[in-house]
């Protein structure tokens, strides 16, 4: 199959995902929710960094000074916080999608029980995928830029090897360690140019911040520059929701094609293609 071949089987992949989405349009509270945790997440810790440094007292010291246990400790827990909270809706979403696939009534509480019935994995795998994070962190703040070139590789080689994670351990009774063998295994089995689903993806995102948010931030921008601005913050939030649910979607289409289950409005033959053995 040639790349321009890959690159439309993946246009058309990416569209599928968008067809499962529309008929299901409550599916995208799930990245909603994760966005405004995560900015929560994000502003409570940094309140308590600087409360911990003594601000707003005019002290706040730079965090070079702090101990570099502390220091990772709290970003450790910061990583920690951050997974659980996107695997814990994402995990909603892709539970959602497999009961479209199998035809079931699909609804939002359904997905946030069935993750809360998994919380334990969930914690289990952040507290596994934080440690790795914190490691080359580590390793990228404590090396020079051959040290940064490393982590970045193994960076992208994280996230293939965790393709499948998400609904492998929604799915699979298996512990962090096993679920990341398990997921790197069918990645090595089924890996073929994925590039066109994710270059698709990219592209339709690209096209789409272009086009919704520049006239936002034009039209609003003609009353007033703050308001162009939140308009266009506004406009990017929403196309970033909106993909983030539909990359979730493919996953879990892909997923359970590999393990024969019934996949709605993807082509079989087309995502094989996608992910076939070498």
């Amino acid at each position: 199959m040639s790349f321009f071949d890959r690159l439309s089987n993946g246009w058309t992949l990416a569209m599928n995902s968008f067809k499962v989405l529309k008929e299901n349009k409550q599916l995208i509270i799930f990245p909603v929710l994760s966005s405004i945790s995560l900015v929560l997440v994000m502003g409570s810790f940094i309140l308590v960094f600087l409360g911990i440094n003594g601000w707003p007292d005019d002290s706040v010291e730079d965090s070079s000074s702090a101990s570099n246990l502390s220091y990772y400790l709290y970003l450790f827990l910061f990583y920690l916080v951050n997974y659980f909270v996107v695997v814990f809706f994402n995990m909603a979403l892709i539970h959602c999608t497999r009961l479209y696939f199998h035809g079931e009534e699909v609804s939002v509480n359904a997905g946030l029980r069935f993750s809360l019935s998994r919380i334990g994995a969930i914690f289990s795998w952040s507290v596994f995928a934080a440690i790795v994070g914190t490691i080359l962190r580590i390793i990228q703040e404590e090396s020079g830029i051959i040290g940064k070139i490393i982590t970045g590789l193994i960076g992208i080689v994280w996230s293939i090897a965790t393709f499948f994670v998400v609904p492998i351990i929604a799915y699979e009774n298996l512990g962090p360690i096993a679920a990341f063998k398990r997921s790197a295994q069918m990645m090595k089995q089924k890996w073929g140019e994925s590039l066109g689903a994710t270059f698709s993806f990219g592209l339709i995102q690209f096209l789409a911040m272009i086009v919704l948010i520049i006239p936002c931030f034009i039209i609003g921008s003609t009353i007033n520059l703050y308001l162009g601005i939140a308009l266009g913050l506004m406009g990017a939030f929403i196309i970033s929701a909106i993909f983030s649910a539909a990359q979730t979607i493919f996953v879990s289409a892909v997923y359970h094609n590999i393990n024969d289950e019934p996949v709605k409005h993807f082509n079989q033959q087309m995502i094989d293609g996608l992910f076939q053995k070498k």
